[in-house]
């Protein structure tokens, strides 16, 4: 069994990161097909299509040498955590809970959040941004600003 904690993110070595691009390389060709793993002992593991694409997607991030972990749609994350994801501060998420830009509950004194509320948030800040760029894009082409 693995001494890491349940959402502790893996931060690839250089050696992980070189197969991790070998190994994304060779998947990146076979995401509609299914996924067999060969364990060691010669067991044979037939795996869901949906494993492929995340298997695919951690790979390209372990490429980038970037740190990887999967946290469940359904998990609660401290204030901290919630507010790394988000990459803000943590008094500035504090002021979206107390503010009811997204739900929390405490248990105790502590301030837990929903992963699914955290992500559904930063969803809505990209769409919103997104949006504002397009419109800028959009006033620019009407105003013959060249761009």
């Amino acid at each position: 069994m693995s001494d890491l904690k349940a959402y502790d993110p893996v931060v690839p070595t250089e050696d992980e990161t070189r197969m991790a691009e070998e190994a994304g390389r060779i998947l990146a060709g076979h995401t509609r097909s299914e996924l067999r793993v060969q364990l060691d002992d010669g067991q044979a593991l037939v795996l869901p299509r949906s494993v492929s694409r995340l298997l695919s997607h951690i790979l390209t991030e372990m490429t980038h040498g970037n740190a990887v972990t999967l946290i469940p749609i359904h998990a609660e994350m401290t204030t901290q955590e919630a507010a790394d994801f988000l990459n803000v501060s943590r008094p500035h998420l504090i002021g979206l809970l107390e503010g009811g830009t997204i739900p929390f509950h405490k248990v105790g004194t502590h301030r837990r959040v929903r992963f699914h509320d955290v992500k559904a948030y930063k969803d809505r800040l990209h769409a919103d941004r997104t949006q504002a760029l397009d419109d800028l894009a959009r006033l620019s082409q009407e105003m013959g600003m060249g761009y």
